[in-house]
């Protein structure tokens, strides 16, 4: 790879095609590049930006409950649906 005035590494496009999936790992992994063609800049090759993946009870075990939320206000709860309250 050389480098060029917009400071990235470039390659030329037989380099590029030659080590496409070294040059796409490294690129993934954060070290974008340019691709030429005779010299001339063609494109940048950057990693995509991927959102954070959400997981379900990242918290689990961090806490616990108090109340036994199975009978917690079900005297309350019967009366709204009894018309009592």
């Amino acid at each position: 790879m050389q480098q060029q005035q917009h400071n990235l590494p470039t390659v030329n496009i037989h380099e590029a095609k030659t080590n496409l999936s070294k040059l796409v790992e490294q690129a993934a992994g954060g070290s974008a590049f340019i691709i030429a063609k005779a010299g001339k800049p063609m494109v940048k090759v950057v990693p995509l930006e991927m959102p954070p993946v959400k997981r379900l009870g990242f918290l689990q075990g961090q806490g616990h409950i108090t109340v036994d939320v199975d009978t917690f206000a079900s005297a309350e709860i019967a009366a709204m649906f009894e018309g009592g309250a």
